[in-house]
């Protein structure tokens, strides 16, 4: 087990000039009313301790993004059409720091799809590997939030590379990932022993703070079986207004559309992020739509975290249990409750 490092936290700012003397690096601040992740500006303080509004799913996985750019032509005596693409794979090394680990162990859910083994996208790849997450134990918990719920918790590491705990004046540093040590060799950082029993006491405080979770082990057959009973779905979506806030503001969320912008002879082939809490994302060009209502659409949204993608990903739940839809939902749509209410009629 590696070493536990410390950081006081004034010397935070000096930490993160070197990283950012060597990498993009991406901190929480304040914009607008909300916090996002934006790139590190001394003279813009990061807003760290409390989770962000949107998760820094943008680091790896960019709201719009280009793929490649085109252009047609033609060459020779006989004019020959030709086509020249440019794919645009390059990733720009890059820090998120200051991210609550659940932001950070999104990237799960995204791997096994983007990084499988029968259609890895290079795009995603590229950027995963060049992307370091440095993220923050939670000291506190809020009453959206349900990690514990989905196998994780307010410290859990899994899909961060190095993690920091909240002590009395600092911080304790724990390399978790190899591409995260390499990361802890700066002077600002000293030994941590002396913290790192308060650093346990923090996470369990906080662990307890969550209590005891629900048994949803049932939820996959569950909602399987509700797959059919529109009236269960209708109840659930009654004060749904499709806003696709969920989906945008999900760490786990990850479809997109691709559309094509160009001028005469030359353009770009975009992806951009899409909801499927949308009646667009489903809508073919006979005018049929699969999923016509809102309330298709949520069993689709909850179906396939709960359900369709443990089912194919050896029991993975595709949640990290942030609570950003249950917080930023203007309606107050909350998918615990409905899991529970699943897991309870399939019981009857």
């Amino acid at each position: 087990m590696a070493a536990v490092k410390y950081i006081p936290r004034e010397k935070l700012p000096e930490w993160l000039k070197a990283l950012a003397a060597q990498s993009r690096v991406l901190v929480p601040v304040e914009e607008g009313g909300s916090v996002v992740f934006r790139q590190y500006d001394p003279a813009r303080a990061p807003v760290f301790g409390s989770d962000a509004t949107a998760p820094p799913k943008g680091a790896v996985f960019p709201a719009s993004q280009e793929l490649f750019s085109y252009a047609y032509g033609k060459e020779g005596e006989d004019h020959a059409p030709t086509l020249k693409l440019d794919p645009k794979t390059e990733a720009q090394p890059t820090v998120v720091f200051g991210s609550k680990p659940c932001g950070a162990r999104g990237f799960l859910i995204f791997d096994r799809v983007y990084m499988g083994k029968k259609f890895p996208d290079p795009y995603y790849i590229a950027a995963r590997e060049a992307t370091v997450f440095v993220t923050m134990a939670c000291a506190t918990v809020e009453n959206t939030c349900f990690c514990h719920w989905v196998g994780s918790g307010p410290a859990d590491a899994a899909g961060s590379d190095v993690l920091l705990t909240p002590v009395e004046g600092g911080y304790t540093v724990e390399a978790v990932s190899e591409k995260g040590a390499k990361f802890l060799d700066n002077p600002a950082l000293t030994d941590g022993a002396a913290k790192a029993a308060e650093a346990e006491a923090v996470k369990k405080a906080s662990r307890d703070a969550l209590g005891e979770a629900p048994d949803i082990a049932s939820s996959p057959a569950a909602l399987l079986a509700l797959f059919d009973d529109q009236e269960f779905w209708r109840d659930q979506s009654d004060k749904c207004v499709s806003c696709g806030a969920c989906t945008y503001l999900c760490p786990t969320c990850y479809c997109f559309s691709i559309t094509d912008e160009g001028t005469g002879t030359a353009g770009r082939r975009m992806r951009s992020w899409d909801a499927c809490m949308h009646f667009q994302f489903t809508l073919e060009a006979s005018g049929h739509n699969p999923r016509p209502t809102k309330a298709h659409r949520l069993k689709n949204r909850v179906g396939h975290k709960f359900s369709y993608y443990p089912t194919l990903h050896d029991g993975l739940i595709a949640c990290c249990g942030c609570g950003r839809c249950v917080k930023s939902c203007p309606v107050s749509v909350d998918i615990r409750e409905i899991v529970q209410n699943a897991v309870a009629k399939a019981k009857g």
